[in-house]
């Protein structure tokens, strides 16, 4: 069985997020980059399905600039197999995303592919819904637990109230949540053996895919600083100030 695990290069979760001065986008140059933390637990979740002998495969697979194949290759020393580059100027929108997914899918026939509930640079939280309506296949989102059982998967995805259970037919599209596993860290022997894993570069021209984004982003802009908080002498004083200043009362 193959698994097709999807990941994004992001600016890294531990790293402040500074905008633009031209307010056109965030810094990106010289700031440290990492894989999405949501993908980490998608190829993590991949590699213990693998190591239980449910998946003979596992395949990864990223959209950018040159950069992603450092990404890419960080997932090969965590033990994926084989990992595709779909070269492309600018992050595509998730619609495109989720059309150059099902190119792949059609390309490799994986029985399951997985892929981080969002990325944390832009949130949006669709490229799993989408990639299952473009291919026609069942899905579960936000999931904590997945166990494989022959053409069948059942994942448990929290809901409000409590938990629920998803029995889906293969193949199926999982969407990984923050309690599903706490990713590994690769190990410098498998860092090096991911050297020599093959890594292929695609063109996204010839997965048949248009770019053009449908949206255009107008100005990015920074929180605005929280003031800064103040002392009162007296109880009749702080009602004063909630129910005048801050007009909470």
């Amino acid at each position: 069985m193959k698994v097709l695990v999807a990941v994004k290069r992001v600016v890294d979760p531990y790293v402040k997020v500074r905008v633009l001065k031209d307010g056109s986008g965030v810094e990106t140059a010289n700031v440290k980059m990492s894989m999405n933390p949501f993908c980490e637990i998608a190829v993590e979740e991949a590699i213990r399905l693998k190591e239980s002998g449910s998946v003979n495969e596992v395949i990864v697979v990223s959209i950018g600039d040159k950069a992603v194949q450092e990404t890419l290759r960080n997932a090969l020393a965590l033990g994926a197999d084989r990992a595709f580059h779909i070269e492309a100027a600018a992050s595509p929108e998730p619609l495109a995303v989720a059309k150059i997914l099902k190119a792949m899918v059609e390309q490799e026939q994986p029985k399951l592919v997985l892929l981080g509930k969002q990325s944390i640079d832009t949130d949006n939280n669709q490229v799993a819904q989408m990639l299952a309506a473009l291919t026609s296949r069942p899905q579960g989102t936000f999931a904590s637990q997945v166990k494989l059982s022959g053409e069948h998967v059942e994942v448990t995805r929290e809901i409000n109230g409590g938990l629920e259970t998803l029995k889906l037919t293969l193949p199926a599209i999982i969407s990984t949540d923050l309690r599903l596993n706490e990713p590994r860290y690769a190990s410098l022997p498998n860092i090096m053996k991911a050297k020599r894993k093959p890594l292929d570069v695609l063109d996204v021209d010839s997965l048949g895919v248009n770019l053009s984004p449908k949206h255009q982003v107008l100005e990015v802009l920074a929180p605005k600083a929280r003031p800064a908080g103040v002392k009162v002498a007296t109880v009749d004083e702080l009602i004063d100030k909630l129910t005048n200043e801050a007009k909470v009362l």
